[in-house]
């Protein structure tokens, strides 16, 4: 059996074992509070930002997926999760395949663009930057990077709570575009990526279906038998669009290709 290490094993973590072959694959997840995964995965109680706790993951991997994120929203939790943690678990373990998850945050345009693995990735916030920071190291061990865009889904209900309060607004001219992916989705991203022979270095991973915010929002309200939501004169930019084709070109398809297939099954 194949050995993977989960560093930083949560909800996409606990999804991605879920897909995989158990008779394949033997899954370890690495968190401060490893009793609080399923007993199918090997639980291993470490902690990133403490290196001398890593000695018990001190080995070699067939791969490694990283993933790992900050307590808070300020720079030094940011380098401290993905630049730091990463450095502290790359001086442990040895691995034929490194999986690093990043974001859609790494990319800075803001008119509406299409952007792709090729697209140029000039982040104006702290974290895209310290992203790129951690897929810079990522990549100089030969690993490989996923970045997803807006992760939704059991337990990511944000929206619908923004619906259901009445509290949700968008701006319809110029459109804000948005982009998402089901965690279901990111799970079997991750384990595509891991079974592909000669993957690329970099995946786009976001659904078939970037979306003006209004679109998004009104047909939620719709199901969810709620008024429209209010238009307002919102600050900003029209945010950018997520290309997957490299992703699906390797052979992946999405259980949920858009947002009506994804947020249709959470309300049912």
């Amino acid at each position: 059996m194949k050995r993977l290490l989960i560093a930083g094993c949560g909800d996409i973590g606990i999804r991605l074992a879920a897909c995989l072959d158990p008779t394949a694959w033997a899954v370890s997840g690495l968190r401060r509070r490893a009793e609080r995964l399923p007993a199918t995965i090997g639980r291993i109680s470490a902690d990133l930002l403490a290196p001398a706790s890593l000695k018990a993951v001190e080995s070699s991997w067939d791969a490694v997926v990283y993933q790992a994120t900050p307590d808070q929203r300020t720079p030094d939790a940011y380098r401290q999760a993905y630049v730091n943690g990463l450095t502290a678990l790359l001086a442990r373990v040895e691995t034929e395949r490194l999986i690093l998850v990043s974001s859609s945050s790494v990319y800075g345009q803001d008119q509406g663009e299409w952007v792709d693995e090729e697209s140029a990735t000039e982040p104006a916030a702290f974290a895209g930057q310290l992203l790129l920071e951690s897929e810079a190291l990522a990549r100089a061990v030969g690993g490989l990077v996923v970045r997803f865009s807006g992760i939704y889904g059991p337990g990511r209900d944000w929206l619908l709570r923004q619906i259901r309060s009445g509290q949700a607004r968008c701006r319809p001219e110029p459109p804000q575009w948005t982009n998402r992916i089901h965690a279901d989705d990111c799970a079997a991203v991750l384990a595509h990526v891991l079974s592909l022979p000669a993957p690329a270095d970099l995946y786009c991973a976001s659904d078939d279906a970037p979306t003006p915010r209004c679109e998004v929002l009104d047909w939620l309200a719709e199901q969810l038998d709620q008024p429209r939501p209010e238009r307002a004169a919102l600050e900003g930019g029209q945010g950018k669009r997520v290309c997957n084709r490299r992703l699906r070109d390797s052979g992946f398809r999405f259980q949920y290709p858009d947002f009506r297939h994804g947020y249709g099954a959470m309300l049912t």
